[in-house]
């Protein structure tokens, strides 16, 4: 039986549900009730709106890009939710910007009109290919093989999940002949592996190797 305190409903001994949570004020749909062992629920209109469950966790409801479930002060339609099983939503003005995907792919409107996988550069690198080869500056390449004239092998630093990547690059140097060249890759693609790529820096006219001051490759998956 509820305990009456004060005059209204306030405290009762028996577990309570959202339309009716044990602990409650005037509004007798809005309070915190016990839905199982070891878990605290909160309704609000006679609807759950938050619980914290038996390992701690505090669950949220799911919310929408225009109601996000974990939002802030003053700007209630910007935050995250979910919008399906296995996915994080972002929204920004009630609109969603961004998404964790349930195959673990990052979407993103980045100005596109719409939400769709950002397909990112898994590797890059700008080196000097002359003399004793030197990175300039990488991101996920831990270093570079000189196999010859215009011959290197960009090494990564963690392997990609698989060889189906697009290689991209280019070179320059300042000398007035050849003063951009192509960074060309080997056909054979038994050079195209997880942990690395093989390339040929040709000079464009010749279809000649040559070294180069500045080669800049990208890795793309």
């Amino acid at each position: 039986m509820p305990v009456v305190i004060n005059g209204s409903t306030g405290i009762s001994g028996v577990d309570g549900s959202a339309g009716t949570p044990a602990v409650q004020g005037s509004d007798t749909n809005t309070g915190v009730f016990f839905p199982a062992a070891d878990t605290i629920a909160f309704s609000e209109g006679g609807t759950e709106a938050m619980r914290i469950n038996s390992d701690a966790q505090i669950v949220h409801v799911a919310g929408t890009a225009s109601l996000p479930s974990v939002t802030f002060t003053g700007d209630l339609n910007t935050g995250i939710y979910s919008p399906g099983a296995d996915r994080i939503g972002f929204a920004e003005g009630g609109v969603q910007v961004g998404e964790f995907d349930a195959s673990s792919n990052f979407l993103f409107n980045s100005g596109y009109g719409s939400v769709a996988i950002a397909y990112g550069c898994r590797a890059w690198v700008n080196f000097n290919g002359t003399g004793t080869v030197a990175i300039r500056a990488s991101g996920n390449v831990t270093a570079i093989t000189d196999n010859g004239t215009g011959d290197y092998t960009v090494n990564f630093t963690n392997a990609l999940v698989d060889a189906n990547y697009a290689v991209l690059g280019t070179s320059g140097q300042s000398a007035a002949v050849n003063n951009m060249n192509c960074v060309g890759r080997n056909l054979d693609n038994s050079v195209q592996t997880t942990t690395a790529v093989r390339l040929y820096n040709l000079v464009t006219n010749t279809s000649g190797a040559v070294d180069n001051p500045n080669i800049f490759v990208g890795i793309f998956r």
